[in-house]
């Protein structure tokens, strides 16, 4: 596949992000501008919007969140909270293809740039996650406690579980190429 010169990736983003806001305002008019709807398809918007801009820029988890920690090279972390199972669902279903450049055997058969795939995604659900959380409190706030509720399953099934699974497969993927590496380096 060719790559597209900067300037038609940025006129992609910003089509994208004129359809989007155009989106947003009519249905904002149909279904009033505080409807927790709304909230909940900015989220999408924004985990949209930061794929469409992949290749201009990708977005990073802050430095101090980034290595990953000893508890998280171990599978049975992971087992006990059913992230593997996650990532078998997300393997095995069409949600495999909202995002196939994480996948080795999709395409890139380059490690280093599927990791960065699988950091930049990390990433969008980080920030997702972090952008979306004060609504949650917001309507803690205002009692609005089964949107709280649902926002907060939201949460869990659309970024955390999404970051601890791309977590997991950037282990993995880091010791395959250290593997790697030991074998050529022999």
């Amino acid at each position: 596949m060719t790559s597209q010169p900067r300037w038609v990736r940025a006129l992609i983003l910003a089509a994208v992000v004129l359809a989007f806001g155009v989106s947003f305002w009519l249905l904002s008019g149909v279904i009033g501008i505080d409807s927790p709807w709304l909230v909940l398809l900015l989220m999408f918007y924004f985990l949209a919007i930061a794929k469409v801009a992949e290749p201009l820029f990708r977005m990073k988890v802050p430095a101090a969140l980034r290595p990953l920690r000893p508890w998280e090279r171990k599978r049975d972390v992971y087992r006990r909270l059913r992230v593997l199972s996650f990532g078998r669902l997300l393997r095995r279903s069409p949600l495999s293809s909202l995002n196939s450049a994480v996948y080795l055997d999709r395409g890139d058969e380059d490690p280093a740039r599927v990791r960065l795939q699988i950091e930049s995604s990390e990433a969008s659900h980080f920030w997702a996650a972090v952008l979306f959380a004060p609504y949650v409190v917001f309507a803690g706030l205002k009692g609005m406690w089964s949107v709280v509720a649902w926002f907060l399953l939201a949460q869990l099934l659309l970024n955390v579980y999404p970051i601890l699974h791309l977590r997991y497969v950037r282990g993995r993927l880091d010791r395959a190429m250290r593997r790697i590496g030991a074998t050529h380096a022999s």
